[in-house]
């Protein structure tokens, strides 16, 4: 009775924050992964509570049950083939269960992380008695999508024991949807995002749950095949931010100057949809590699300009891009803003500069 689930992190490639305004995103998945296992216990075990064990904090939570059941005795019969918003009241009993827990001041900002566990699993599981454990290889709060990674982790975990999906456990020992039913799996982890951001976009959870590259507005999905091989270094300035109150404050910007943030939207719009034209173009065309290239890095420099305008950047930030600017490097932030990760293009020739530098002590000229 255990199963393991994983999704991936991602990488933003153009069109954060825009994107809930209705613009073109472009994202890809990373390979770096939150790993959920899910376990219920023997009738053996005399054990009727629900454990959330998160091994990279070193932090264990435990509910009775029947404390769950009372809490949230408004959801009745799980309905796991239909996702379902919590609702105000439900999100009130949660934060009561998270509260109890008596979470560590400095790691408060792991509650609403715990509540969205709550109600995807009360919600597809209903209440029985469990064990789940979670570890990851993404840094929280860094804009590579923790969050929706461990929501579409959870989701494919407690979806797996339900007669909603009929999985593949032959995948490398992990979880493996059929493709009909991924759409299942990133509506729940998109209910679990919402408790933790309050309005996103769904492009974190839709670029986990399908992986590989998309391209994103209004809900609506288009899987992009690359020819073209990009290679982006993360630069993680290890400064937190709060991601829901970086949306909001986009939203508020534009609404005190909505006729200049819809300019900017738009022009966030044509920036991905052309990122998105040139990445899948063949590469025997009329543009070289180079060429392609070096469109892209001045994609890069508008779309963080723009990120910018939208007043979502931060001194490390800009660190960074002065950094990676004295290389002739391209770089913008990824995710949220306000500090997480930026991603910095390295074009193939300087990839094979540096090779050379490499191996130049190896080789006689």
């Amino acid at each position: 009775m255990e199963v393991k689930a994983r999704a991936p992190g991602k990488i933003i490639l153009s069109g954060e924050h825009a994107v809930v305004h209705g613009s073109t995103a472009v994202a890809s998945s990373i390979n770096l992964y939150t790993y959920v296992t899910l376990r219920f216990p023997t009738p053996a075990d005399n054990d009727d509570t629900l454990k959330l064990q998160l091994n990279d904090m070193a932090l264990e939570f435990s509910w009775p049950i029947a404390r769950i059941k009372e809490a949230l005795s408004e959801l009745g019969i799980p309905n796991p083939s239909t996702p379902a918003s919590c609702s105000i009241e439900a999100m009130k009993s949660i934060a009561a269960l998270v509260e109890e827990q008596n979470i560590p001041e400095a790691k408060n900002f792991l509650a609403s992380g715990v509540s969205a566990f709550l109600w995807l699993y009360a919600s597809i599981q209903g209440f029985k008695p469990a064990t789940v454990v979670v570890t990851s290889e993404l840094p929280l709060g860094s804009g590579l999508g923790s969050s929706a990674a461990i929501c579409v982790a959870l989701s494919a975990a407690f979806l797996s024991f339900s007669d909603s999906v009929n999985i593949d456990l032959n995948h490398q020992g992990w979880l493996a949807f059929a493709d009909e039913e991924l759409d299942l799996l990133n509506r729940w982890a998109f209910e679990g995002e919402k408790i933790v951001h309050g309005r996103p976009s769904g492009i974190d959870n839709t670029v986990s749950t399908y992986g590989n590259m998309i391209q994103f507005k209004s809900g609506n999905l288009t899987r992009i095949r690359s020819n073209l091989p990009l290679k982006m270094l993360i630069t993680n300035t290890k400064v937190g931010r709060n991601t829901k109150a970086l949306v909001a404050g986009v939203s508020e910007r534009s609404l005190r100057h909505p006729d200049a943030m819809n300019f900017v939207f738009n022009a966030v719009d044509s920036i991905s949809k052309e990122l998105s034209t040139i990445i899948q173009s063949p590469i025997g065309d009329d543009l070289s590699v180079t060429q392609k290239e070096e469109k892209i890095e001045e994609l890069m420099e508008m779309n963080q300009g723009l990120l910018q305008s939208m007043g979502v950047s931060h001194a490390s930030i800009e660190t960074v891009l002065r950094t990676t600017l004295k290389y002739k490097l391209a770089s913008k932030l990824t995710g949220a803003g306000g500090g997480g990760c930026v991603l910095t293009l390295l074009p193939n020739c300087i990839l094979l500069f540096c090779l050379c530098r490499i191996f130049s002590k190896f080789l006689i000229f």
